[in-house]
């Protein structure tokens, strides 16, 4: 459906992101297409064609832009309290799960084998800086004595994350009482141990 007034510019761009977003989250990856996000967006195919090369490329662009999708990676909160810093750096990771770029990045984390490339460009873009920030959290955390140094790990690090990522995947929804749940349960007894 082409609206009355054509949009162009940064408008424009933003509506094609969008539709992109949406699109991947409502239909998953296989089924992205030029057309279909045009058509979305409101606009002409071509002016997909002239600004990105490729699908891979448009979605890495929507999901990196700072209007639309994750744009510059969280900051460490730095409250002094590396439970508040964990619960604040995973409400703002659980908020963003519920926008159209967090609804997007699921199907791209389901399917990582089958696009490697994109997935690759997504974990080095999106997914790697958030990681640093929780890491940097942590080390805070361990110059203070609440943390074990010896327990900050990527792999430690990602453990919240991963576990409201699936509790998003199956109640499509996670409250603040799980995000605190997981803190308290969880990491902050883990990181201390």
């Amino acid at each position: 459906m082409q609206p009355s007034t054509r949009r162009r510019g940064r408008a424009l761009t933003e509506a094609i992101y969008l539709a992109t977003l949406q699109e991947l989250a409502r239909a998953g990856y296989a089924a992205l297409s030029f057309d279909k996000i045009a058509t979305m967006a409101g606009t002409g195919k071509a002016a997909l064609y002239r600004r990105w090369r490729s699908v891979d490329a448009l979605v890495l662009a929507a999901l990196t832009d700072p209007a639309t999708g994750f744009g510059h990676p969280p900051m460490p909160p730095r409250t002094g309290s590396l439970r508040a810093d964990l619960i604040t750096l995973l409400t703002q990771f659980v908020h963003a799960l519920d926008e159209p770029h967090g609804q997007a990045l699921r199907p791209l984390l389901a399917h990582r084998h089958q696009h490697p490339e994109l997935f690759e460009q997504v974990w080095r873009s999106v997914i790697r800086p958030a990681q640093e920030a929780l890491l940097e959290v942590l080390r805070d955390a361990a110059a203070r004595g609440e943390a074990n140094p010896a327990r900050i790990t990527e792999r430690s690090a990602s453990v919240g994350p991963r576990m409201l990522l699936v509790e998003a995947w199956r109640a499509d929804a996670v409250g603040h009482d799980e995000v605190t749940a997981i803190v308290d349960e969880i990491l902050v007894p883990l990181m201390s141990a």
